[in-house]
């Protein structure tokens, strides 16, 4: 299960369990909208990067990468705190020494450790680095969803659309509030799964029926929607074409439900035991895995919110004790497994939270928030591997040299999946917004 220690607002931030079949604009998503999302995708994409997937592991509450994957060993003791590097397998690659199974798989990743941004707010920073947009006047954080604009997900599957039978953008095990739509609508939101993958139980709510349910009786509850349907479908007949194809959508979402490729996609019981243990029996771990059979079955976009992260009480002990041994068991296994499966070079893999956290350690043990310096992991997708761009100052403050931010991240994401970063979309009122915000591509990854 996911840590339920609560947030420093006060929030305890795993929702209740609940999916989008009755989905609010800019939610969660149903499946007839995922189908109607197929219809057109107005964005340009280089077809010959159709093929790449996204994961986004995103650490709720902020990773304290000075502790983990940007650590200052010369520093001040108030500074470097508790843990030592170590070695990886990338020459000159430190990291921390409560990661090792990490570090043996560092030519599998990159670091980009001149990260910076102006914001060290949940709420706000939570957007800006799913959307690469800083949210505007206004903004709460606390509505879910609370977008301003689109997140990455959300561009995806607008852009893209589906690969056949699967949704093209899954948010697990819960939604992040800065994960929907926004302006697109709620056509391009993400399909939740509102189920941790680690429990005996797992299984999507909604979504498909149990694994082991007969045709008979898929097909009665078909007869039932037909019954229900019977006198709305005689002016369908004489309807617009958006109500017509409402129908046409709902007939697809039952074939979509009974569908051997989302049966197999969401079954993850289908794994073998020493699988789900390499990856952890733990809801990063298991989340990862679910990731890993959504890319493989099709999916373009998986969003995985793990919490929390939120280290302001003792830092030390709950990365050690808790958080990151889940964390070196699920990462890990995740890029090893989609190396050795062929799949790494055609599924992009981003490890991120909305900031990194203080340099000084404070009063409590702990480190507080701090937009200033980050540390962002990307594997796979065509990007180089086994690089670390750019540095922090000894003191891990802020970038030394040519920072880079949520805007630049959007750009290098969407270069990856062969999208046009000056495509613009239009808001209801007729403005037009930029997919990325004049970000660029981070030098050294491409």
């Amino acid at each position: 299960m996911q840590s339920q220690r609560p947030f420093c607002d006060g929030m305890n931030r795993r929702s209740a369990l609940r999916v989008g079949l009755g989905a609010s604009l800019g939610g969660a998503i149903g499946l007839p909208q995922i189908l109607a999302a197929d219809a057109a995708s107005h964005g340009r994409v280089s077809r010959s990067k159709d093929g790449v997937s996204l994961i986004i592991l995103f650490l709720q509450g902020g990773l304290a990468t000075i502790d983990t994957l940007d650590l200052k060993p010369q520093a001040p003791p108030e500074f470097r705190g508790e843990f030592n590097p170590i070695d990886s397998a990338v020459p000159g690659m430190q990291l921390c020494e409560h990661l090792p199974t990490l570090a043996r798989t560092a030519n599998l990743f990159s670091l980009v450790r001149n990260f910076t941004h102006h914001d060290s707010g949940h709420g706000p920073a939570d957007h800006y680095m799913l959307t690469g947009y800083a949210p505007r006047a206004g903004f709460n954080g606390g509505l879910k969803p609370n977008n301003h604009y689109p997140s990455h997900g959300s561009i995806i599957s607008r852009v893209l659309g589906p690969r056949g039978s699967v949704p093209p953008y899954v948010c697990l095990p819960k939604m992040h509030n800065s994960g929907g739509s926004a302006y697109l609508g709620s056509s391009y939101a993400p399909f939740v799964v509102e189920a941790d993958p680690n429990a005996p139980d797992f299984k999507v709510p909604d979504l498909i029926p149990p694994l082991a349910i007969d045709s008979t009786r898929m097909n009665n509850r078909r007869q039932l929607m037909s019954v229900v349907d019977r006198f709305q479908k005689k002016a369908e007949i004489t309807a617009n074409s958006g109500t017509r194809a409402l129908t046409t959508f709902q007939q697809k979402a039952f074939d979509l439900i009974t569908s051997p490729a989302t049966k197999i996609a969401f079954d993850i019981q289908a794994e073998s035991d020493a699988m789900r243990e390499r990856y952890g029996r733990h809801s990063l771990g298991q989340s990862c895995l679910m990731a890993r059979r959504l890319v493989e079955a099709g999916v373009r976009c998986v969003t995985i919110d793990h919490t929390n992260w939120d280290t302001h009480y003792n830092n030390f002990d709950v990365l050690k004790n808790d958080l990151l041994p889940h964390l070196d068991t699920g990462l890990p296994a995740l890029l090893t497994d989609l190396d050795e499966r062929g799949l790494l070079d055609t599924t992009l893999v981003c490890v991120m939270g909305e900031f990194g956290r203080t340099p000084r350690v404070n009063k409590s043990a702990g480190r507080d928030h701090w937009g200033p310096a980050n540390t962002i992991l990307l594997a796979g997708g065509g990007l180089q591997s086994a690089q670390v761009i750019g540095a922090t100052n000894p003191r891990g403050e802020h970038p030394d040299s040519d920072p880079v931010g949520p805007e630049d991240l959007a750009a290098t994401l969407y270069h990856c999946l062969g999208i046009d970063p000056e495509h613009e979309f239009h808001t209801p009122e007729g403005r037009p917004v930029k997919i990325v915000n004049d970000g660029r591509v981070i030098d050294g990854l491409v």
